[in-house]
């Protein structure tokens, strides 16, 4: 009789065991592709009805404007500050949705939620991001009557800009883009921005992060399709 008493807690801490590390490998799929997990921190609360599936979450229906509202009332409760917010409900658009960061004092990282609606497969993606803080200097202070923009750094001729709301946009992504310590890395393309008294290096190659360099430094920004209409730098 003992023996078969020994049998049966073994299997059952058998089992105990095998259940515990399978639901382990399951939870680690789950999140795999995640840089922040809501369910781990306290001052994040996750959108009822969310579920989480390797790199983000979701849920059926068209609800990223109930989830958009939710975290801009409900994170400032937990001592999080919006540092950027933007929205698009275009109905013509393929995808609809949110994005925005959040700091906290005392954290050295942002907090950053993207939410989209998907009509083809009609649901809601919410992707939560934990990145590193950086900042933005500002090499232009208010807006030149014009610029002038060489293709290449070898070429003398270029092209002027008189439009303000062009020079406007220009300011603004060069403005923006973050300073850079790091190493630059090489690119294809090298242009030249003249923007009064300041000559702004420009390096960028097909989709790769875009350069910007002056005698103030370094700045590094996204490939943004809308900078290159604006310089008509191809």
């Amino acid at each position: 009789m003992k023996k078969i008493n020994w049998l049966i807690y073994g299997t059952i801490t058998i089992v105990i065991i095998a259940g515990w590390f399978t639901y382990q490998k399951v939870t680690d799929d789950t999140y795999e592709g995640m840089s922040i997990i809501p369910e781990q921190h306290e001052d994040i609360p996750l959108f009822e009805g969310l579920r989480p599936t390797e790199h983000e979450y979701f849920l059926g229906g068209n609800h990223w404007n109930e989830i958009y509202d939710f975290y801009l009332k409900q994170l400032p409760k937990y001592g999080w500050e919006v540092s950027y917010k933007q929205s698009s409900s275009d109905e013509n658009s393929d995808a609809m949705g949110f994005t925005s960061r959040w700091r906290k004092k005392g954290i050295e990282w942002e907090l950053s939620i993207y939410g989209s609606y998907f009509k083809m497969n009609n649901q809601t993606e919410v992707i939560f991001d934990k990145t590193p803080i950086y900042n933005s200097t500002t090499w232009i202070d208010g807006v030149p009557t014009s610029i002038c923009i060489h293709q290449s750094s070898s070429n003398d001729s270029c092209t002027e800009i008189n439009d303000k709301t062009q020079i406007e946009g220009i300011v603004r992504f060069i403005n923006e883009a973050i300073d850079w310590e790091e190493k630059v890395l090489p690119r294809k393309e090298t242009s030249v921005i003249d923007i009064g008294d300041k000559e702004i290096k420009v390096m960028y190659e097909g989709d790769k992060e875009i350069y910007f360099l002056t005698e103030k430094g370094i700045k590094l920004m996204k490939p943004d399709p809308d900078f290159f209409k604006l310089t008509n730098l191809k």
